[in-house]
Formats: structure tokens, C-alpha cells, sequence
């Protein structure tokens, strides 16, 4: 092999009943987890995407003195899973280790936005120091900044983010938004999803970002009114979500969580769909204050009467 070469990828092909099973065999041997990989898409506005089609599964073995080893452990393993479902042979591809790192960072840039933030691969020294920098590792996914959906809102936190007042951010995915509210200078901010696996990525993108203040929480809106954390209301709300789950949201009381005279950003709305929402957020007391607009999303600020 080259001497080069530091990585051997292992992948196969295979229908997306068989993906979870040949991904457990794969993980058990490869280095820093496996990949599911598909074709995806878009059944209506409220879909975030569904896969579909044959799946490519796939993960790296290190080239050491251990590789002979764990290739036939990975042949013999899925060798049994084929007795139970015919599986394709396997396909191996030796991968240099900087194109093997470089092929996963070679997409991810510095991102400024709006007139202070900047949004900064996690890896990245951060060397801006004219802008408030927000470190993000895209691995996790859920709001890595370069969607328009939240550069726009990261541009109304900008302007509305209360000096010294908390923040509650709604389907907080990787914290990207609670964080940029406590370097914006808000005091606490209570981000909650319904996936536990955005408040594990805001608390290690936190960690990343040396900031405090941040309350993790698995829930949404009846769980913040029950009062299970520690606001229940606050000067400023973020709802970075999509239009459809909004105007439900606002059916559930999203409003409420509004303090009087606050402001609530609204994003991940298309811009079909904003005056839907806006006409749903007026039912509740908030009034359109702003919009910005990233080709075809928009996101709104609207104040609480």
C-alpha cells in the first residue's frame, strides 16, 4: 500500500432495511463511527427530509499493524449478517490522512454576519478580533450557521438580544442561538428541543465557546409553562423551527412565553409562508416589527403588545 495512505474506507450498498444492521457490524471495528449515507427528499414544507432509495453505509479502518486483523473481523461479521439477507460485496478505497480530514473540513469557513458575529469552524484559531465569535462543530449538526435560516436569525439577535435579560430559545438544535444571545450580552438563556441530542450538542458547543448561563432541557412549550425549568417567560424568544411547527407552536402557547412588551424572532419560515405565521402570531398580540429575507427564507421579529 502507499506509504501514504492512512485510512482504508470500507463501504457497501444496501437497502434502507439493511443499513442499521451492516452500520452496527461496521462500527464495531471502524475508527470514529460509521456513515449512512442517501438520497433525500422533500415530501411537503414541514418534512426536514426523508431518505430514500439504496443507503451507502461506510467507515474508516486506520492503516497500522492491526488492519489485516479487523478487515477479516469486519468480512466475518458481515459474512453472518449475509446468511440471514444477501448483502453486496464489500468495496475497499485507500484514503490519504489529509484528504481523509480535509474531506470532511474543506467545506466549513469563517462565516461573518450581519455587523458583529462571526460564525467559526470549531477547529479554527479564532483570529477576529473585531467580531463576537461563535465556535461551532458542523459535526453536530442542528444549526451549524450556514443556513439562511440562521444566519438570519443571528442577524435579528444582533438588534433585539436584551442587555442584561434572559433569553428562551425553542428548538435550540446545536445552541448556536443561545450562545451568540450570551455573547450578545443577555443573561441566561433557556434553550429546550424535543431531541436530547441538541441539548448534549449545545452543551459541548458551550463548553467550546467558554460560555455559562446556559439552561439545557428536553421539551418545548408545554414543558416551559409547566414551569420544569427555570423561566417561563422572557424579554426575548427564538424559534428557529419550520412554518408549520411555528403556527402549531403558537396554537400551543408559544406566545406566552413572550414577556409583555417583549419580541420574538420567528425563522425557518419560506417566503410563502410568512404571512401564515404572521397572521397566526397576530391572533396572539405580537406584531411585525421586521423581516429579513436570504433568498427564498425569511425570518420575522414581531413585539408582544
Amino acid at each position: 500500500m502507499d506509504n501514504q495512505a492512512r485510512w482504508l474506507e470500507v463501504s457497501l450498498t444496501v437497502d434502507g432495511e439493511l443499513a442499521e444492521a451492516v452500520a452496527d457490524v461496521l462500527a464495531r471495528y471502524t475508527t470514529n463511527g460509521v456513515v449512512i449515507e442517501s438520497d433525500v427528499k422533500f415530501n411537503d414544507e414541514e418534512d426536514e427530509g426523508t431518505a430514500y432509495g439504496p443507503v451507502r453505509v461506510f467507515g474508516y479502518l486506520a492503516i497500522d499493524d492491526q488492519l489485516e486483523t479487523r478487515r477479516q473481523q469486519v468480512e466475518e461479521g458481515l459474512w453472518y449478517l449475509g446468511r440471514i439477507q444477501p448483502l453486496p460485496p464489500l468495496s475497499f478505497k485507500t484514503i490519504d490522512d489529509q484528504d481523509w480530514m480535509a474531506a470532511w473540513k474543506q467545506h466549513y469557513h469563517p462565516i461573518p454576519i450581519g455587523k458583529k458575529l462571526l460564525v467559526l469552524p470549531a477547529w479554527l484559531e479564532d483570529t477576529y478580533p473585531e467580531r463576537v465569535v461563535i465556535k461551532i462543530d458542523p459535526s453536530m449538526a442542528f444549526g451549524t450557521g450556514t443556513h439562511p435560516t440562521t444566519q438570519l436569525c443571528l442577524e435579528l439577535l444582533e438588534t433585539y438580544t436584551p442587555a442584561g435579560q434572559p433569553v428562551i430559545d425553542v428548538g435550540c438544535g446545536s445552541g448556536i442561538l443561545s450562545i451568540a444571545a450570551r455573547k450578545l450580552g443577555a443573561s441566561h438563556a433557556l434553550a429546550v428541543d424535543i431531541d436530547s441530542q441538541a441539548a448534549r450538542s449545545t452543551a459541548e458547543n458551550a463548553e467550546t465557546n467558554a460560555i455559562d448561563g446556559i439552561e439545557m432541557g428536553v421539551g418545548s412549550v408545554t414543558e416551559v409553562k409547566a414551569g420544569q425549568f427555570s423561566l417561563t417567560a422572557a424579554p426575548l424568544v427564538l424559534a428557529n423551527i419550520l412554518a408549520p411547527i411555528i403556527i402549531r407552536l403558537l396554537d400551543d402557547g408559544l406566545a406566552d412565553l413572550v414577556a409583555p412588551g417583549g419580541v420574538i424572532i420567528f425563522s425557518g419560515v419560506l417566503d410563502r409562508q410568512a404571512d401564515d405565521v404572521l397572521a397566526a402570531a397576530a391572533r396572539r398580540g405580537l406584531k411585525e416589527l421586521e423581516r429579513r429575507q436570504i433568498n427564498d427564507w425569511v425570518a420575522m421579529a414581531c413585539r408582544k403588545a
